[in-house]
C-alpha cells in the first residue's frame, strides 16, 4: 500500500484506505529526471532536491541513493523493506531492487579479480584489455558504481582508483576526485590518502598543498602507511607545511613500521645521511632491505650500492650486481647504468662490453645523464658497438642539457 504522504496515511489508516494516492503512471519519472549513468550527476541532483517516497522526509536528511529506475530513497528505508520481507522491488514502479551494497561490492570485486589474474598471466594488459578482460572490467565498474551510489565507501574508493588510473574506463581525475571525496567523508583512510595526493598534484582539483596535507594527515593519523610516507615527504620538502627533517623522519618511521615500501626506502635514505635521525648505515640497509622485499626498485638499486661500497653490509660486487639487476629489470634507469658499469669493469659479473653497452643504452634512453656519457664514450671509440661519432655527440649533448638544467656550468662560465 502506497500513500502520497504521511498525513494521507494517518487520515486514511483507520478507514482501510485501498487506493494509491497517485496513479502509477503519474509516479514515473520524467525525461529530465533520468540519470546519466556515466557520471551519476543527475542522481546527485535528484537526491539533493527530492523526498524519499517511503518516509516522505527530504533525501538530504540521511544517506540516500538512486535506483536504476531513477527513483531515490533513503538507504535505511530500503534496508528496512528488505528486513520486513517486502517484495524486492522499487516501491513506486516495481522495478526489481538491486542487491545490497555489500553483495554488489563483493560480486564486482570478483569480476575485477578475474581481470587481475588475466593480466598477471599475460593474457591481457591494463593498457589494452582483451575482450574477456574488458567484459569483466565493465561488470566490476557497474557493480562498484551501484554499491558506491548506495554509500559503500570501499566501492567509492575503488571507482575513484579506476578513474584515476584509467583501467577499463576513460581516465578522469575529476571523477576520481569526486568518488574519493565521497569515501573520504566517510572516513575511509585510503580514499583520504588518494584525495590528498590529487590536491598535491593538482589533478582533478585545483592544486592546494594545504588541502593536500589536511587530507593526507587525516589518513596518516588513521594508520595508513602510504599516507604516512606521503606526509613525511611533505615535511621533508616543506610542501604545505613548515619544513622539518625531524617530522619527516617521524612520519617515515611510522609508515615504514606499517609496511609502506616508499616510507621504508625514504627512512633508509634519512638514516644513511643522518637527516632528522642519528646516522646509521646498518639501520639504513635494514630498511632498504625491507622495501626490497616488496619489490621496490629504488630500494633494490640503493641496496646494490650499499653492497658495492660496503655500507652497513659486507662489501660484495656479486650481491651488488644481483640487486642492480632486479631494479634494472624493472626499468629503473640508475640501476641499469650501475649494472652497465659492473659489466664494463668485470666486477661481480663476467666482463662484457656488449652487455655494458646494452644497459647503458637502456638507461640513456630513459634520460640517465651518466649512462648517456658512458654510451657516448663507447660510440666514439667503437667499443663493443659500431663507431658512430655523430650519435656519440648526440648523447653528450643530451647529458649536457640535463647538467645545465640542474645548475651545472662549464668551468669558464
Amino acid at each position: 500500500m502506497l500513500y502520497c504522504s504521511r498525513d494521507c496515511q494517518r487520515a486514511h489508516w483507520k478507514a482501510n484506505h485501498k487506493q494509491c494516492c497517485v496513479a502509477k503512471a503519474d509516479r514515473l519519472p520524467g525525461l529530465h529526471e533520468i540519470q546519466d549513468n556515466s557520471t551519476g550527476a543527475a542522481s546527485d541532483a535528484a537526491i539533493a532536491g527530492g523526498k524519499c517516497v517511503i518516509c516522505q522526509d527530504f533525501l538530504t536528511t540521511e544517506p540516500a541513493f538512486t535506483l536504476s529506475c531513477t527513483h531515490s530513497f533513503h538507504e535505511n528505508c530500503v534496508a528496512q523493506l528488505r528486513k520486513l520481507g517486502v517484495k524486492q522491488s522499487c516501491p513506486l514502479c516495481r522495478t526489481p531492487l538491486p542487491h545490497g551494497p555489500k553483495k554488489l561490492f563483493e560480486e564486482a570485486t570478483f569480476h575485477f579479480m578475474v581481470v587481475s589474474r588475466l593480466v598477471e598471466q599475460g593474457h591481457s594488459s591494463w593498457s589494452t584489455l582483451s575482450t574477456l578482460a574488458q567484459r569483466e572490467m565493465n561488470a566490476a565498474v557497474v557493480g562498484w558504481r551501484a554499491a558506491a551510489e548506495q554509500g559503500h565507501a570501499d566501492a567509492q574508493a575503488n571507482i575513484g582508483i579506476v578513474f584515476e588510473v584509467g583501467h577499463g574506463v576513460t581516465q578522469s581525475y575529476v571523477e576520481a576526485a569526486r568518488w574519493f571525496r565521497k569515501a573520504a567523508e566517510q572516513e575511509l583512510a585510503r580514499a583520504r590518502g588518494h584525495l590528498g595526493l590529487l590536491y598535491r598534484q593538482g589533478f582533478g582539483v585545483a592544486q592546494n598543498h594545504v588541502e593536500a596535507v589536511r587530507w593526507t594527515r587525516r589518513a596518516a593519523k588513521q594508520g595508513h602507511a602510504a599516507a604516512q610516507g606521503a606526509l613525511g615527504n611533505c615535511f621533508e620538502h616543506g610542501t604545505g607545511v613548515t619544513q622539518s627533517d625531524v617530522e619527516a623522519a617521524r612520519w617515515y618511521k611510522q609508515g615504514a613500521e606499517k609496511g609502506g615500501a616508499k616510507a621504508q626506502c625514504c627512512l633508509g635514505a634519512f638514516l644513511r645521511h643522518g637527516k632528522g635521525v642519528p646516522q646509521s648505515n646498518v639501520k639504513a640497509a635494514f630498511w632498504h632491505r625491507k622495501a626490497t622485499d616488496q619489490g621496490n626498485a629504488r630500494a633494490q638499486c640503493i641496496l646494490g650500492h650499499f653492497y658495492e661500497d660496503g655500507l652497513g653490509v659486507a662489501q660484495s660486487d656479486v650481491e651488488a650486481a644481483r640487486w642492480y639487476r632486479k631494479a634494472a629489470d624493472q626499468e629503473y634507469a640508475s640501476a641499469q647504468n650501475l649494472l652497465g658499469n659492473l659489466f664494463r669493469d668485470g666486477r661481480g659479473v663476467a666482463q662484457s662490453d656488449v652487455e655494458a653497452a646494452r644497459w647503458f643504452r637502456h638507461a640513456a634512453e630513459q634520460g640517465d645523464a651518466l649512462a648517456q656519457c658512458s654510451l657516448a664514450v663507447m660510440l666514439d671509440s667503437g667499443r663493443a658497438v659500431a663507431q658512430n661519432v655523430d650519435e656519440a655527440k648526440h648523447w653528450l649533448r643530451e647529458a649536457a642539457i640535463q647538467a645545465m638544467a640542474l645548475g651545472y656550468r662549464p668551468p669558464d662560465c
